[in-house]
């Protein structure tokens, strides 16, 4: 990750080592599928999940929580399609069970990045997918949040929210 993006995010007292594992394995998850993304946002807020396809991961170890990653289903299907070696149009069993291995693929690389820092988790669960808009996810209090939102470089998806990935960690320390 970019010094210049450390220094510009400092003042909120994000933590470096989550940052750029998150950012990383979702980059490397997102390159097996040919995407390319940036960071283009980072908050300690939960983003409000207006992407049409959600997948769901359990962590349990040193933390506990979960990760999400939302994003819209032209990201979905192409991300998918490119994992999977073909194209999709719309939305298909195949394309839901892409984005929870995907979710899953991210999860793993957090896990790996993650293992020798204050952040550690030794298992996952079984990735589940919220397909569908308009949801609430209610957060506990005293949860540690991380949400980073990458937009990938579909020169075809005219839409911003076509173009963008929320990934969204809340964490409970032990």
């Amino acid at each position: 990750m970019p010094a210049t993006l450390h220094a510009e995010i400092s003042h909120l007292t994000i933590d470096a080592n989550l940052l750029d594992a998150t950012v990383m394995s979702v980059q490397a998850a997102l390159g097996m599928c040919g995407v390319k993304a940036n960071c283009v946002g980072v908050s300690r807020v939960p983003a409000r999940n207006d992407g049409a396809i959600t997948g769901m991961i359990g962590i349990h170890g040193a933390v506990s929580g979960f990760v999400t990653l939302n994003m819209s289903e032209r990201l979905a299907t192409k991300a998918v399609g490119g994992l999977l070696g073909e194209e999709f149009d719309t939305l298909t069993s195949q394309v839901v069970d892409g984005a929870g291995e995907l979710t899953n693929i991210a999860v793993g690389g957090m896990k790996s990045a993650l293992s020798r820092t204050e952040w550690a988790f030794s298992n996952i669960t079984v990735p589940s997918v919220i397909v569908g808009e308009g949801y609430s996810i209610a957060f506990a209090r005293g949860l540690e949040f991380l949400c980073v939102t990458l937009e990938h470089d579909d020169s075809k998806s005219v839409m911003l929210s076509d173009r963008l990935l929320h990934v969204t960690l809340s964490l409970l320390k032990k």
